[in-house]
C-alpha cells in the first residue's frame, strides 16, 4: 500500500509541482490549501506524513502543527515544515511544537525526497520494544504516549517525549548533543542549532524538581541520573 502524503500549501503552483514529485516516487498525495481543509483530511482519513507551510490564509501553519500535536489522534503524525522562513527562531519553534524536519525554500526535490524517507523510516522504527520505562518516580508509556511522575501526568510535545524516553533509555550514559540531534533529530552532527538546549530547558521546566534528574556535562551534553532518586 502506497504511504499517503498530505502537502498543505496555498501557493497552487507549489503544490501541484510537490505532488508531481512525490507521486513519481510511489507517494499517493493529498492536497490542501489551507489549515481548516487539512484538519478535515486528517479526520476523515489517515496519513502517513504532513508537509507543511507556515504561512497560510486564516490559520497558519504553526497553529496547525500545535493543533495536531495536541490531539490525541494525530499526535504522532509526522510532519515536514516547508516554508520560506528561514530564521533560526522559526527553525526552533516549528521544532518545539513538534515537527519532525524543517526545510527551507527554495529546496531540491531530491533533498526533499530524502528527508521524507529518513523521517518515515524513523516512523516505522519509532515504538520501543520496551512499552514502559521508569526512572526514579518518572514513568514513560511509549503505548499510551504518556508521561508520569507519582501518577501525575505530564502533557509533552512529541519531540519532548522521544527526547526524554532516548535519556531514560539510555540512563547514566552521556549523550552528546551531536548525538541527540542525530538519533531524535535524524540530523547531522555539528549542525550550528540550540534545538537541543532550548528542548532540555522545556523538559526540565516541565517535570519541576523531577527535571534535575537530567544533568548537564559541561562542554558535552546532557545524562539522566539513574541513582533512583
Amino acid at each position: 500500500m502506497k504511504e499517503r502524503i498530505l502537502i498543505v500549501e496555498d501557493d497552487r503552483n507549489i503544490s501541484k509541482l510537490l505532488k508531481y514529485n512525490l507521486e513519481n516516487s510511489g507517494y499517493e498525495c493529498i492536497a490542501a490549501f489551507n489549515a481548516e481543509k487539512a484538519l478535515q483530511v486528517i479526520d476523515e482519513s489517515p496519513v502517513d506524513l504532513l508537509i507543511l507551510d507556515i504561512m497560510l490564509p486564516g490559520m497558519d501553519g504553526l497553529d496547525l502543527c500545535r493543533a495536531i500535536k495536541g490531539t490525541e489522534s494525530s499526535k504522532t503524525l509526522p510532519i515536514i515544515i516547508v516554508t520560506a522562513r528561514g530564521e533560526e527562531v522559526d527553525k526552533i519553534v516549528g521544532l518545539e511544537l513538534g515537527a519532525d524536519d524543517y526545510i527551507v525554500k527554495p529546496f531540491s526535490p531530491r533533498e526533499l525526497l530524502l528527508r521524507i524517507r529518513a523521517v518515515l523510516k524513523r516512523s516505522e522504527k519509532e515504538k520501543p520494544k520496551n512499552s514502559v520505562l521508569t526512572a526514579g518516580d518518572i514513568c514513560i508509556d511509549t503505548d499510551r504516549h504518556k508521561v508520569t511522575v507519582k501518577g501525575k501526568s505530564f502533557e509533552l510535545t512529541h519531540m519532548e517525549f522521544k527526547l526524554l524516553f532516548l535519556l531514560i533509555e539510555r540512563r547514566g550514559r552521556v549523550q552528546s548533543r551531536d548525538q541527540l540531534l542525530r538519533d531524535v533529530w535524524e540530523m547531522e552532527a555539528g549542525v550550528d542549532t540550540r534545538t537541543v538546549d532550548t528542548h532540555i530547558k522545556r523538559l526540565r521546566e516541565k517535570l519541576g524538581r523531577y527535571g534535575d534528574l537530567i544533568e548537564t556535562v559541561r562542554g558535552f551534553g546532557y545524562r539522566l541520573n539513574d541513582d533512583g532518586r
